[in-house]
């Protein structure tokens, strides 16, 4: 959207301000299908953060997601939030969701061209 929706910001602040992680949300993104739960920046970024430390060869990159923190130097601390932050997400292919146990995905408000609340099961059965 390169004028992002009202209500979806309404939504991703909710998230932010709430620090709630249960907010179910499926995006359209330059044709990709992402479906998956909100997480407040700082979550996710703590997840991420978790996930590299653990790898012998991405742990140095760990830190970058721990110390830049919502309303650090580089970030202003008010206003609708720039990004959406998905945790146990999936792109949706056919009937296949890619990774099959829900990745952790950064979306810019502004490449959402369509969204609904909640997201999609599938199942090839």
């Amino acid at each position: 959207m390169s004028i992002p929706d009202d209500l979806l910001l309404d939504i991703a602040s909710m998230v932010e301000s709430e620090q709630t992680t249960q907010m179910s949300l499926t995006v359209v993104v330059h044709g990709a299908v992402v479906t998956g739960r909100l997480a407040p920046e700082s979550v996710w970024r703590q997840r991420v953060a978790e996930v590299l430390r653990d790898s012998e060869q991405l742990g140095p990159f760990a830190g970058i997601f721990r110390d830049t923190e919502q309303g650090g130097p580089d970030r202003p601390a008010a206003g609708p939030p720039s990004h959406l932050h998905f945790h146990v997400a999936r792109i949706l292919q056919g009937t296949l969701g890619i990774p099959e146990t829900g990745g952790m995905y950064r979306i810019a408000v502004r490449d959402v061209s369509a969204w609904t609340v909640g997201d999609f099961s599938y199942s090839d059965k």
